[in-house]
């Protein structure tokens, strides 16, 4: 009798994690997301996957990008404050695309494609050059809410909360269908060089000062949340090439 209710009290288990796992068609959150700002943007004014390179945004923020048939794209540019060295701020730019899906749950899985993310890491007392490297990492949001913003009352506002239940700054709708590059596959393994060119202050490419690793992932998991606080207080990012 009590293997019996064992097994049962397993298949129900099973059961109930079939059903959380499984998709949800979303609509709400189709659109480009932005931060207050309204400055980090995805699409192709921040990021240029034929020439590698970043044009950096006015101020730091985050932007997120929903298509209905289930694609993403996301965009950061944050600030990281040295207490050492308060003259030394670090900096990075963070650029993923790919696929997600929303559980029955209520939760979001946003998994990129593998070899399309990029990073720009700029520490201009460490290092002469900004690093510049493939990126992926894939994000988990435990919840999200959709609404009308208490203050900007014709604007939606998209609240995300980590997998630890941690918000987000907000993000509010800023362009409806959302402004994305190509959800395909935009930088397979092999590829041609990028060519040099003019350089002006906010254009980064691969060919003026970084280094590109094809092979190499950068986990910058160690700052997200600082920076995505300094973010929020408005912090300001100077980078030195």
């Amino acid at each position: 009798m009590v293997p019996r209710i064992a097994a049962l009290l397993l298949s129900g288990v099973a059961l109930l994690q079939n059903v959380q796992a499984q998709t949800v068609p979303v609509t709400d959150l189709v659109g480009t997301w932005s931060s207050k700002s309204n400055s980090t943007l995805t699409g192709d004014g921040f990021y240029d996957p034929v020439n590698e390179k970043f044009t950096e945004p006015k101020h730091t923020g985050i932007s997120y990008s929903f298509t209905a048939d289930g694609f993403y794209e996301s965009a950061y540019y944050r600030a990281i404050a040295n207490p050492v060295s308060p003259k030394c701020p670090k900096g990075i730019i963070q650029w993923q695309h790919g696929s997600f899906e929303k559980l029955a749950n209520g939760s979001l899985v946003l998994k990129p494609i593998k070899v399309d993310g990029r990073q720009l890491y700029s520490d201009p007392c460490q290092y002469k050059n900004a690093i510049y490297t493939r990126y992926n990492t894939t994000d988990h949001f435990k919840q999200y809410t959709v609404a009308m913003d208490g203050y900007r009352k014709t604007v939606q506002r998209l609240d995300l909360y980590g997998q630890d239940g941690a918000p987000l700054m907000p993000l509010y709708l800023a362009y409806s269908p959302p402004k994305m590059l190509p959800t395909t596959t935009l930088n397979p393994l092999v590829t041609e060089t990028a060519k040099a060119g003019k350089v002006k202050r906010g254009d980064m490419p691969l060919s003026y000062g970084t280094q590109l690793n094809r092979n190499t992932k950068v986990m910058a998991d160690q700052w997200w949340w600082f920076g995505v606080f300094l973010t929020a207080s408005g912090g300001v990012l100077y980078l030195f090439f």
